[in-house]
């Protein structure tokens, strides 16, 4: 009977010829070692496949899974569903991790004896790097899935999970989802009763671009597709009031935040659509005046204008 690895590390692929290596070399070289790496190919246009199969070729941890392209949420499933792990951590393909992450994550498991164990995480810009810290106020599940609407990262890159949460509650990825579908899960398992530990140490790199993230982020959403994130998030979160309302007030502010940066609307336009959120954009904490004054009046139909004057205040700086 082949030994089950301790932990499995399930990476999503796709158009990722220019960094995967980066993010598997970080995982092989992992100061802990019992572990495998499940390679999910979601049918990259690239060299993408071809990079992973030589990896499965040098290294007997790494097990690749070529399949149709369907979206992150499927390939991360995919991944999921081919687990053997005790516990399970998902990587994005375009970051990386210090060497002691799974070491310490897995020793913190097993010392407290618990299903989640969740780690701060670094934000990489091009000059810098951030800490991130995600300490929970407190370690109940329900606490953690609250914080999770107001201040923790709902990533499955900084928490190692117990997989028989995954099987035992049928919590899968959501197929429809493209955008927030690792919060979903994170929400969706907080829900149940778990031991969770918490270490005051950051290992994972978030790659980040100074420029291109929030819009990266708002032009590959949609309107619609943001109203439709406020509806199932809060569907998934009904039976908690408090928390409730912090889910609308997150995903209320997205919309109108991502509105705003696609430029899709007419100032007319933009108030009706956005105008009803105006409540949860005001109580917005952790942002600049500048940016929640323009946001505020374009709820109330001065969308263009506000624009306009982003178009000055950048040439001001520009020619300064």
């Amino acid at each position: 009977m082949e030994k089950v690895p301790a932990v499995s590390i399930i990476v999503a692929v796709y158009k990722a010829e220019k960094y995967i290596h980066r993010c598997i070399d970080s995982l092989l070289v992992q100061s802990f070692t019992d572990f495998e790496v499940l390679l999910v190919d979601d049918g990259s246009p690239d060299n993408s496949g071809k990079i992973c199969d030589e990896y499965a070729k040098n290294d007997s941890r790494v097990r690749v899974f070529h399949k149709e392209n369907d979206g992150v949420s499927s390939a991360r499933q995919y991944g999921t569903d081919n687990a053997t792990g005790e516990y399970i951590i998902h990587i994005d393909s375009d970051d990386w991790v210090e060497k002691d992450m799974l070491k310490d994550l897995y020793e913190k498991a097993v010392a407290d004896n618990a299903d989640m164990v969740i780690c701060d995480y670094y934000v990489d810009y091009e000059n810098k790097s951030t800490k991130i810290k995600q300490k929970p106020s407190a370690m109940d599940h329900v606490t953690v899935l609250k914080e999770h609407f107001i201040n923790l990262h709902g990533s499955c890159c900084n928490k190692l999970i117990k997989s028989t949460f995954y099987k035992n509650y049928g919590i899968k990825f959501p197929k429809n989802m493209h955008l927030c579908e690792d919060l979903y899960v994170i929400a969706s398992i907080l829900k149940y009763n778990m031991q969770i530990a918490y270490i005051p140490s950051a290992y994972y790199h978030y790659i980040q671009d100074n420029n291109q993230n929030s819009l990266t982020k708002a032009v590959n959403s949609s309107y619609e597709y943001d109203k439709f994130l406020l509806t199932e998030f809060c569907n998934l979160v009904s039976e908690y009031t408090d928390i409730l309302k912090l889910c609308q007030q997150k995903f209320s502010f997205q919309i109108v935040a991502n509105s705003y940066v696609r430029k899709d609307f007419s100032s007319r336009i933009f108030k009706k659509k956005c105008g009803m959120y105006l409540k949860s954009v005001q109580a917005k904490k952790g942002i600049s005046s500048y940016y929640k004054f323009k946001l505020v009046m374009s709820c109330l139909g001065f969308y263009r204008l506000m624009l306009i004057i982003d178009e000055i205040k950048s040439s001001v700086r520009y020619h300064d």
